[in-house]
């Protein structure tokens, strides 16, 4: 059922990819504001138009012309520097404000950009809502169920996640065997996997015999409409090149990029998928 026309302001990875094709599938009217620097390629075919991100009022404009009633911001966008962005006339004025928004970290930034989304009465929805039932269940996804001592790693990893993300710092760490690998910071899920993966052999698992764990938790404070945790794929290729055992997050808070292929993945590989819930 069509819930009006969404705009889709799209970042980079595969989610914005994921929000254009479940509305495709339902015949949801989609238009696409493809975030110059950020957005997928493949975006470039849907009807939209490419903006910079500091083009805020472009952006409203064209949302508007295109008769849109709701948005989705869905993506990957790092954290610009301010000083290089070249704002229109809107953005200028709206600035200082997000500036501002910014010095209180990622989540202070995100409320501040979607208040100005609401101001100009757009509802906004969260990927996780549009994508329905893609979203983490409890228990085991797939043929492989974590054992006891694989469980007290991914809750410790997602008991990390969410400390780390009370500071505003990320949304995933890396445990082994009680030890804590790695927290996720500005560079990403991808990123800190392969760097797991660049450790010692006797700190980690292998992928002959894998151990450790992956998991990812929301940010307290965060604005679950425009920053839920998102796995994928190749999330968990990259969980088990780095000799991970499994990954995991909290139940109906994690975003699962397609789940057959997630599942396929997992069972192929043998890694657990587990929400703990």
């Amino acid at each position: 059922m069509s819930r009006g026309k969404l705009a889709l302001i799209a970042g980079g990875g595969d989610l914005p990819l994921a929000v254009a094709a479940r509305c495709e599938a339902e015949g949801r009217p989609l238009f696409v504001i493809r975030l110059a620097g950020f957005a997928d390629p493949a975006l470039a075919t849907r009807d939209g138009v490419d903006m910079g991100m500091a083009q805020i009022g472009g952006i409203l404009a064209a949302m508007k012309k295109a008769g849109c009633k709701a948005v989705c911001l869905a993506g990957a966008v790092n954290r610009p520097d301010f000083r290089s962005l070249k704002p229109d006339f809107k953005g200028a004025t709206l600035l200082p404000g997000i500036v501002k928004a910014a010095q209180q970290g990622d989540d202070a930034l995100l409320r501040k950009i979607l208040s100005v989304f609401e101001g100009e009465g757009y509802a906004v929805e969260g990927a996780d809502d549009i994508l329905g039932g893609d979203i983490l269940s409890p228990g085991a996804l797939g043929r492989v169920t974590p054992d006891a001592a694989q469980l007290a790693d991914l809750r410790k990893a997602l008991h990390v996640a969410e400390k780390s993300g009370e500071l505003d710092v990320g949304q995933g760490a890396v445990v082994c065997d009680g030890l804590v690998l790695a927290v996720e910071a500005q560079e990403g899920t991808d990123a800190m996997l392969t760097r797991v993966a660049g450790l010692p052999a006797d700190l980690r698992g292998s992928p002959g015999a894998p151990k450790g764990a992956l998991g990812k938790a929301p940010k307290p404070i965060q604005d679950l409409r425009v920053d839920m945790p998102v796995i994928g794929a190749r999330t968990i290729e990259l969980a088990a090149a780095a000799g991970l055992a499994g990954v995991g997050g909290k139940a109906g808070r994690l975003i699962m990029i397609d789940r057959a292929a997630i599942v396929e993945a997992a069972d192929r590989l043998g890694l657990y998928v587990w929400g703990e819930g």
